[in-house]
């Protein structure tokens, strides 16, 4: 990372993969460190399906929109504090020790939501739960890309976003697994603790970053993981240029341990550096992808699966869909660069986003009608809302769903059949599907909501190889080793604030101003983030970290990133 030049061709991919028959050591740090995103992505999948046995124990929670969304966005909040903290905590203290503290609070966590009696004790383990994941996803993405040569940096921080991946389709398996267990979610939320323990006692045996072990002048330790990681050819260059680094530092600072934000933002590269890094974090969340992970069910019931069995089924394909991605950024992004990546995903994300709105408009403007001779059927069970209304007054599914605790029973024959529109609560339910029908409160029945589903997956599939991995890999590369512990909390800071920003706002959003504008808005979001990325983010691709601090000197804007770079090293002989 601080040596030469190392050129990234397309034989990236192979290389990484040849390193666990020539070097396992590094793929032993980073898929330890790489448990981190396994937290983080479980974390992210679990509570969506969670939620939907959360609301059925808990009725408090089931009427009102706002707990809900607190019970999901407090761990966004824990993780806030704790990305901030984390930043700190590395600088000071090494990757090492704050993913073993990130370890121990999501473990505690885990307990205290599985044993939650109330409400009130499920959201303060969210709480617990989300300093530990906000400490490990800025860590771990660290951690792996100062313990990776540059050739294969890409490919092997990337197993860290294969590893969200990974978690979010794990906790979809593991949700579908407890469905029929007694105490359901607090199995689901529980499970979360095995991650942290393992992770723990792995990292137990684990060095620390040898760029941070010389910064803090232990250069024998560092020297020594050096060369369990570099070839022997290659180690005495990575050490002096480590060496050139920490100097240069000493020399223009006094001080290779002070830093201050008014220093931050004098310094061109870093200034330039957070721009790129902390818009890629804040779009990553804002063109909607945390809205599809910890809602996913629920879109799926929105489009018109009553069951929440079937809705977490339909949920696992997205799951792994967005596993599926993330192989595919390992392959490509030492291949073709990050940047490419990043315009490729948002464009299919304008698309798919631009489908689901259209599909959710017509859904809501098409739900069939409520029957007054359905409803008369279930005697007193009506819903008063629809009762004062008279019959003068036409409903229709969505307008009953908007009512005060209204739920529409569908027709045992075609569900796409005028119905009743009656009282929200279990022993309705229960009489409307004793007699075969189905019972919807999310969503209405459609024809068109399996078109739903084919928007969510596309949009999962263009998201994860490129907004949903290349953010992370861009800010664990893009600052200078003095900065990068504080620049990557930030960075990951920002991230968090605008995940909660999205999480406690989606379904008060759908509520508002309906689903179809909800997806709208983000994909007028991801036109502007793709405007970003083209002008601000520059290609790291292969580039060691002062080669990436040089072109941030040269340029604010990075345009023409279809062009091939020529190589300095190459530069050079042709001068020559």
């Amino acid at each position: 990372m601080e040596g030469g030049i190392h050129p990234t061709d397309a034989s990236a991919f192979r290389e990484c993969f040849s390193l666990a028959w020539k070097n396992p050591y590094i793929l032993r740090l980073a898929f330890s460190a790489g448990i981190g995103g396994l937290l983080f992505g479980y974390d992210t999948g679990v509570i969506s399906g969670a939620l939907l046995y959360i609301r059925d124990d808990f009725k408090s929670v089931d009427k009102k929109t706002v707990l809900q969304e607190s019970i999901v966005s407090m761990a966004v909040a824990g993780a806030i504090v704790g990305a901030a903290i984390g930043g700190w905590l590395n600088d000071r203290y090494g990757r090492k020790f704050a993913l073993l503290v990130a370890d121990f609070l999501f473990f505690i966590g885990a307990i205290l939501m599985a044993a939650a009696p109330n409400p009130s004790v499920l959201i303060v383990g969210r709480i617990f739960v989300g300093l530990g994941v906000g400490m490990a996803s800025m860590t771990a993405p660290l951690y792996i890309s100062e313990a990776s040569p540059a050739k294969v940096r890409g490919a092997l921080v990337s197993t860290n976003g294969f590893l969200i991946t990974g978690g979010q389709f794990l906790s979809y398996l593991i949700n579908l697994a407890f469905t029929k267990a007694p105490g359901t979610w607090r199995w689901m939320l529980g499970v979360a603790g095995l991650p942290a323990l393992l992770q723990f006692v792995l990292m137990l045996a684990l060095p620390e970053s040898p760029r941070w072990l010389y910064r803090k002048g232990r250069e024998e330790e560092a020297i020594t993981i050096l060369r369990k990681i570099y070839p022997a050819s290659d180690v005495e260059a990575e050490i002096e240029a480590l060496k050139e680094s920490v100097e240069k530092e000493i020399k223009e600072t006094g001080s290779s341990e002070k830093i201050n934000v008014i220093q931050l933002l004098k310094t061109r590269t870093v200034r330039r550096g957070l721009i790129a890094g902390v818009g890629l974090q804040v779009f990553q969340q804002f063109v909607g992808i945390n809205t599809v992970m910890y809602y996913s069910p629920t879109i799926i019931q929105l489009a018109g699966i009553a069951s929440n069995q079937t809705a977490l089924l339909l949920s696992l394909v997205t799951a792994g869909l967005n596993a599926l991605g993330s192989v595919v950024s390992i392959y490509f992004i030492d291949r073709i660069g990050r940047k490419k990546l990043l315009v490729i995903s948002l464009i299919g994300c304008v698309l798919s986003l631009g489908l689901l709105s259209a599909v959710f408009h017509e859904t809501t403007s098409h739900s069939p009608p409520v029957s007054p001779v359905e409803t008369s059927h279930f005697g007193n069970l009506t819903c008063p809302a629809f009762s004062t209304a008279g019959p003068s007054v036409t409903w229709s599914c969505m307008k009953c769903l908007k009512g005060s605790d209204c739920g529409f029973c569908t027709s045992p024959t075609n569900k796409l059949l005028p119905g009743a529109c009656l009282i929200a609560d279990s022993s309705v339910r229960g009489t409307c599907q004793g007699e075969g029908r189905l019972w919807y409160t999310r969503g209405c029945p459609s024809q068109l909501g399996w078109l739903a589903l084919v928007g969510l997956a596309l949009y999962i599939a263009f998201f994860s190889p490129g907004m949903g991995t290349v953010p992370w890999i861009v800010n664990s590369e893009i600052y200078p080793l003095r900065f990068r512990g504080v620049c990557g909390g930030i960075a990951a800071t920002s991230n968090w604030i605008s995940n909660l920003i999205v999480a406690q706002s989606f379904l008060s959003l759908t509520e508002a101003i309906g689903t179809s504008w909800t997806f709208l808005g983000f994909g007028v979001i991801s036109v502007i983030a793709l405007l970003f990325v083209v002008i601000f983010v520059p290609e790291t691709k292969g580039l060691p970290i002062e080669e990436v601090e040089k072109m941030l000197e040269e340029r604010a804007f990075q345009l023409k990133f279809w062009k091939k770079r020529t190589p300095p090293d190459e530069k050079t002989k042709v001068q020559v």
